[in-house]
């Protein structure tokens, strides 16, 4: 459904595919449509933990990893809208620019949540993650470590 003044794409960029996509897993969640936090912070806060299961060919690419380990997903947000430019989010301010919000409609579903590891069994290919604001079966993109040095810009603070 549109809110007053928001813009679409006159085309569906699904059709305009320039390149390939693995999944390498889905999330598993409590979540779904209707029943999901707007973001991580709210997903945190309910308390609900979730996992990532990865295909076993990918299994061994977790090597490495950690518990208490911070690491970004990335994620096909496979059941979202995909053709908004402008949008009229719900919290208010005002019209913005897709790029400009962490909306899950946008041209390429891609989206981004960094968690920490709560578990980790690498011969299954499981990772229990401490939260998750993604659906149930939520295919996975791809998993790097957070690291602060490298992902926070130099003299950030918040």
């Amino acid at each position: 459904m549109r809110r007053a003044g928001e813009i679409a794409l006159p085309f569906d960029p699904a059709d305009r595919v320039a390149a390939g996509i693995t999944f390498i897993g889905h999330i598993r969640s409590p979540w779904s449509k209707g029943t999901a936090p707007k973001n991580l912070r709210a997903a945190r806060e309910t308390g609900q933990a979730a996992r990532v299961e990865l295909d076993p060919a990918y299994a061994p690419a977790l090597g490495g990893l950690e518990v208490g380990q911070a690491i970004q997903l990335l994620y096909w947000v496979d059941r979202g809208e995909r053709d908004l430019l402008v949008q009229n989010p719900a919290h208010g301010r005002g019209l913005r620019g897709t790029f400009a919000l962490r909306s899950p409609v946008r041209p390429n579903p891609i989206a981004l949540g960094t968690v920490v590891i709560t578990t980790l069994d690498v011969d299954r290919g499981v990772i229990g993650i401490d939260a998750t604001d993604a659906w149930d079966g939520t295919p996975v993109l791809d998993i790097k470590p957070w690291i602060d040095t490298v992902d926070v810009p130099p003299g950030w603070r918040p």
